[in-house]
């Protein structure tokens, strides 16, 4: 039977690359100099430091369009809350979600059991969706369907077989 799986992953590398152009941008810009701005990057986490909150939204924006450069889907970003840092700074962390909850994993399979083909079935596995069907056509059917959803999260769709 052909199946394909619904993962939300994101490319480490990329964003590491993105990180990398956003602080050599801020570096060189005139409107960060002496801010100490600053973006620290541990795995999929992000810690952007500045001296006010517009400052911040301008490092956000920054980040944002990095990522998007490089092929980075803005929907698995999670953002902190704005905190008071010392040194009258502000930081915020920025989150990169990978995998499916099983929250949203319902949601998939919900959708699927609804605008699916009549032999189109789907199950949780881990992160993932496993989403099986009788006919090739049905699968990409599905696919097109979750593409149009508005889900939240970035979604990538892997091991489509016959």
């Amino acid at each position: 039977m052909p199946s394909f799986d619904v993962v939300s992953e994101v490319d480490r590398q990329e964003v590491r690359n993105a990180v990398d152009q956003a602080q050599r941008e801020i570096a060189t810009r005139f409107d960060f100099k002496n801010t100490d701005s600053s973006i620290e990057h541990n795995d999929l986490v992000l810690t952007l430091r500045t001296v006010s909150e517009d400052r911040l939204t301008a490092l956000r924006l920054v980040v944002e369009e990095k990522l998007v450069k490089r092929g980075v889907s803005l929907r698995g970003l999670d953002y902190g809350k704005i905190e008071e840092a010392t040194q009258n700074t502000v930081r915020q962390v920025v989150t990169i979600q990978v995998g499916i909850s099983s929250e949203k994993a319902r949601e998939i399979n919900k959708l699927i059991k609804e605008k699916g083909a009549k032999g189109v079935s789907s199950q949780t596995q881990g992160d993932s969706v496993r989403v099986t069907g009788k006919k090739r056509d049905d699968l990409q059917g599905v696919i097109a369907t979750l593409k149009g959803a508005e889900i939240g999260i970035p979604l990538q769709f892997e091991n489509f077989r016959d």
